[in-house]
Formats: structure tokens, C-alpha cells, sequence
């Protein structure tokens, strides 16, 4: 029997001060128009990235994934490293002519701007290219004793699209991969990520600096001068994961969870790096939400449709707003969520109705890991998700 859907949803409050996180072509801090007000917002793709970089901090190097256009001359460098290391003992011009030529059937092409370059970026892991050497067996050097026309046929024979179809690094798994050319490569992503929001209306704001000539003993002008655009908020960020696909994307119910919980905590505490060193920006979150779902995904960004007048504090009535909106939602739809797990530090008793008791982060990620334990296992989501810290 099929098992059914599982939706792993987070929502997250967060404050940032004046920063520039995620700018567009001019410089000025992203923004978008919600509710006929001006908000900050931070771009998925921005965050994602924040997300993946977090999340490989604790993955081995070798199990870690790579986005590039030179994946022709990672695996040549691969082919050229010695056999005891994996590699085929290859020198330079010869792990080149095998590494195009393992490519070839992936129809990736060079790019016309750059020769050691591929047309597009590609998303892989790095075991990944260990299985397409894999594939040669030990005979690199039958292979390239062959004319260029047979070496293209030898190779044709080798099934170098399953090599980088299978075992993907759990990056991969997360947040997919799209090759318009080769169907056959592309993986359904288990992660959808929102664009983050304000929940209040923002204005831009400008930095006005100057740089000093240290060695300069002339006179005293400055050096240089010039400006940063740049904004501060309170920022709704909401992702979705869907455990079901990425236990299609993944080899194990153990890799799953383990994926799972680390990626809410790196989703959590990840953070844009946009000129950071400016601003020292880096935030932890006022809330962390975990609603599980069985259904359907909802975001509850219309909580701020109208947006917060910051009357007694933004973040504090940015969460009472949450809280509103997800008891609505339910009440209204009929669609409370079969699961809710939270963190948060900040005082207000009407929380607690919506959201539940208030765990540690460390205790939220432990009870994710133990209800998507309890799902793999049999379909079932545990009652003892919601309890309070030592309930269980």
C-alpha cells in the first residue's frame, strides 16, 4: 500500500537589522509589493543557497554536492588522481581526452565562451563522479588505446546517465535538479522555499561612507566615498518539504530522516551573506513553526497582508498575527495540521493556544526526527508529537 504524503512545513520569524542581504542589479535590497505596501524580501533562490551551504557544513567532503559548470575537469582531475585513491592513475592530456568522452552521452556541451566550461551548471555529487569511473572497470587504458570514433562507441555502451541518475547526495535529493536537454537527469526537488517577506511595509535607507588614505599626509579628504542601500525587518520565511519525495529521491529511511531534521535546522539558521561584513547582520530566528501536514502545503504569509503597524514591537505582533491566522485557517478550511512543533522566545500566552508549548530547538529537531521515524516506519504519525519535553 502507497503510503500517503507528508509535508513537513516551517515557518520562521526573524529579525534582521539594517542589512543588504540579497540585492538586485542597482544595489537596492530586494523588495516586492504585498497587500499594497512596499516589503523587504529575500529571494528563494537566495535562501536556498544560505540553506545549502549551512546544511554542508556537517556533511563529509566526499559526500557533499556541487553545482558547476566544470564538472569536465573535476572528473579529469578525478581520472588523473592515483588508483589507490580512486582515481585511474591518468596523466593530464589523456584524463582529458576520457573525461570528455565519459560526458559525451550526457550531452553536455562546451560552452562558447570558456573551452574548460560546460554550457550550464550542473548539479551533482562528488561520489557521483566516482561512479562514472567506476563504469571504466580498471580498463582506462584499453579505452584510450582506441581511435576517437570507437572510444565514442565503447562509451556509448557504458551506462555513465544511470551513474549520475542513483545515489544522490542528499543536497541533490533536497532541492533537485533540472537538465532541460537530458529528462533523464532531472530529480523533483523535496524542498519548496518562499520568497521571505516582511511583515510590515519597509523604506530603503542609505549609508554614507568614506574610506581614509592611511599614508596620506596631504591634506584630509577622504580616500573614497560612497553609498549602500540597505533596509532592517521582520522577515515571515516559510519552506516545505515533502518527505515522501525525498525518500523516492534518497537510498534509505535512515538517510530520509536524518536529511530531514537537518534540513530545518540548517534552513533555520541559515542566513544570506550579502554584505555582511558590513552589517554583521546574522540573526537567530524570534520563532521557529513546524506544522505536518498530510494533505496539502499551506503558507500562511496572508497573515500579513495587511501589514503590521509595529505598535508594540514587530516581531511580538507578527507572531500573535501567525498565531491568528493558522487557528483561522484551520477553522475556516478544515485543514489543521495533523502535527505542531515550535520554538520561541517570546512572551505572549496567546502562542501557547495556537502553537503549543514552546520547545528547545535542539528538543523540536528531536521530536521531527521522531514522528518522520514513526512515518517511514509505518505510515503513521505518532500522537505524542505535540507533547511538551519529557511527555514522551
Amino acid at each position: 500500500m502507497t503510503k500517503p504524503s507528508l509535508f513537513v512545513e516551517v515557518h520562521i520569524l526573524q529579525s534582521l537589522p539594517p542589512s543588504n542581504i540579497n540585492r538586485d542589479d542597482s544595489g537596492t535590497p530586494k523588495q516586492a509589493l504585498y497587500g499594497g505596501a512596499r516589503r523587504a524580501r529575500v529571494s528563494s533562490q537566495a535562501w536556498k543557497r544560505a540553506t545549502r551551504i549551512q546544511f554542508a557544513q556537517s556533511e563529509e567532503p566526499a559526500d557533499r554536492a556541487t553545482r558547476t559548470k566544470r564538472i569536465a575537469s573535476l572528473l579529469a582531475a578525478r581520472l588523473a588522481s592515483p588508483t589507490d585513491k580512486g582515481g585511474a592513475g591518468l596523466d593530464g592530456a589523456d584524463a582529458d581526452r576520457l573525461a570528455a568522452a565519459l560526458l559525451e552521452p550526457l550531452g553536455i556541451t562546451k560552452s562558447s565562451k570558456k573551452e574548460e566550461q560546460s554550457a550550464y551548471l550542473l548539479f551533482f555529487g562528488k561520489r557521483q563522479l566516482d561512479s562514472l569511473i567506476t563504469l571504466l572497470d580498471g580498463r582506462a587504458g584499453e579505452f584510450l588505446a582506441l581511435p576517437e570514433k570507437e572510444l565514442k562507441e565503447k562509451v556509448a555502451g557504458l551506462d555513465v546517465i544511470s551513474a549520475l541518475s542513483t545515489g544522490h547526495p542528499a543536497e541533490v535529493a533536497l532541492f533537485g535538479r533540472m537538465v532541460a536537454d537530458l529528462p533523464a537527469l532531472n530529480v523533483d526537488a523535496a524542498v519548496q522555499v518562499a520568497h521571505a517577506l516582511s511583515t510590515h511595509a519597509v523604506r530603503t535607507e542609505f549609508d554614507y561612507y568614506t574610506a581614509v588614505d592611511d599614508e596620506n599626509s596631504e591634506d584630509n579628504g577622504a580616500g573614497m566615498i560612497g553609498t549602500v542601500e540597505f533596509n532592517s525587518s521582520t522577515l515571515y520565511r516559510y519552506a516545505v518539504l515533502g518527505v515522501h519525495q525525498l525518500r523516492e529521491n534518497l537510498s534509505s529511511d535512515a538517510s530520509t530522516r536524518t536529511s530531514a531534521v537537518r534540513f530545518i535546522d540548517a534552513f533555520a539558521r541559515s542566513m544570506p551573506t550579502g554584505h555582511q561584513n558590513s552589517f554583521a547582520h546574522r540573526t537567530l530566528p524570534h520563532l521557529v513553526l513546524i506544522t505536518v501536514r498530510t494533505d496539502q502545503p499551506v503558507n500562511l504569509v496572508s497573515a500579513f497582508e495587511e501589514p503590521i503597524a509595529g505598535h508594540a514591537g514587530l516581531a511580538a505582533e507578527s507572531a500573535v498575527r501567525l498565531a491568528d491566522e493558522l487557528t483561522a485557517t484551520g477553522q475556516t478550511w478544515g485543514s489543521d495540521p495533523d502535527c505542531k512543533l515550535a520554538t520561541y522566545a517570546l512572551d505572549a500566552d496567546k502562542l501557547a493556544d495556537a502553537f503549543g508549548p514552546s520547545h528547545a530547538f535542539p528538543a523540536l529537531l528531536d521530536e521531527v526526527d521522531h514522528l518522520v521515524g514513526a512515518w517511514l516506519a509505518d505510515g503513521q504519525l505518532p500522537q505524542t508529537a505535540t507533547e511538551p519535553d519529557g511527555a514522551r
